[in-house]
């Protein structure tokens, strides 16, 4: 498990968490630079997906290791921490088990699926061969490539980027990634105090994931965009721009 710490020296201090299959160099290198302009970030990426031989084991262990660096080397709190898509259930997690201090929690449009280890199972068994199997061909690769393009309006350059993820982990380090998360549940009405929940609300979702933005946390802090999952993250200035000026405003927010 690796944390690169970046930017200002005396900026506040952000962590970036990824999500699903991702390294923090693919999820947020379209918005690293500017960034790194106004925050001190920490960069991390999970056992598994660090360039090292390791195996991710399951969201909690993760979480106890951030809490650990954390706690060692930021006296156990930050000015805000933002999590993209899986990457949110560590804030989550991080903002209820109250190990370590966070001000501005920031979610990056999650779906916060959660579920029991029947259906978790079932939808790793669905969902996991998805992700490693789109780039099993160049048939398959073009196919990718073109629907990620279409959807997300991702640049060539930057939907390579993104299905590098998918072949270069470890199947079973995804595998207890995606499961691991079903399985790690939030508690409803979170309320920290001094801790503020930014929900980014990417509304081509769909409302159902609004809802439980509010079902898990106590009066979230909610800014809707007409846009898909993190496309802020893919590239588009169009989406990029105000998502970052609402992370600027999130920041500065009294706790």
């Amino acid at each position: 498990m690796t944390f690169d710490e970046m930017g200002l020296k005396s900026g506040k201090t952000l962590m970036l968490l990824p999500g699903t299959c991702c390294d923090w160099q693919t999820n947020f290198g379209s918005v690293i630079q500017k960034l790194s302009e106004k925050y001190h970030l920490i960069c991390v990426n999970y056992d598994g997906f660090d360039g090292s031989d390791s195996i991710f084991p399951d969201m909690i262990t993760v979480t106890e290791k951030i809490e650990k660096y954390i706690i060692d080397n930021h006296g156990g709190r930050l000015d805000g921490a933002i999590g993209s898509s899986l990457g949110s259930s560590f804030v989550g997690q991080l903002i209820q088990r109250r190990k370590v201090h966070i001000d501005h929690g920031i979610f990056g449009s999650p779906d916060l699926d959660q579920s029991g280890k029947f259906f978790a199972k079932l939808q790793s068994l669905l969902v996991v061969p998805l992700l490693t199997n789109v780039t099993g061909s160049e048939k398959k690769r073009a196919k990718t490539k073109k629907k990620l393009m279409e959807l997300f309006l991702m640049t060539d350059e930057v939907a390579e980027h993104f299905m590098e993820c998918f072949s270069k982990f470890s199947p079973v380090s995804i595998k207890n990634e995606y499961y691991t998360d079903l399985l790690t549940h939030l508690e409803d009405d979170i309320n920290v105090p001094h801790t503020k929940a930014h929900f980014i609300y990417a509304n081509k979702m769909g409302e159902k994931y609004l809802k439980r933005y509010k079902k898990y946390f106590h009066e979230p802090d909610i800014r809707e965009f007409d846009m898909q999952h993190e496309q802020w993250l893919l590239g588009a200035e169009e989406y990029t721009v105000p998502v970052l000026k609402a992370i600027d405003e999130f920041m500065e927010m009294p706790v």
